[in-house]
């Protein structure tokens, strides 16, 4: 698996702490912005980057987005 930056160790780390470690206790993006206490967009850029490396999984919802942890 590819190194995680500063940034992405921290979001894994609030979707960890979420409890958001398989698809039935998926976060959306709000969630884990609140959690990491950083700006969204920030939030989901990190998001794209950590499903591409495959630790973790996004999961397409009516309304929003969800996410949790595949690897730790």
């Amino acid at each position: 698996m590819a190194e995680l930056t500063t940034i992405e160790q921290a979001i894994l780390k609030a979707l960890e702490d979420l409890g958001a470690t398989n698809e039935k206790s998926i976060k959306t993006a709000d969630d884990i912005m609140k959690k990491a206490n950083r700006p969204k967009g920030l939030v989901t850029n990190t998001l794209v980057e950590l499903a591409k490396k495959g630790s973790i999984k996004r999961v397409a919802r009516e309304k929003a987005a969800g996410y949790y942890v595949i690897k730790q």
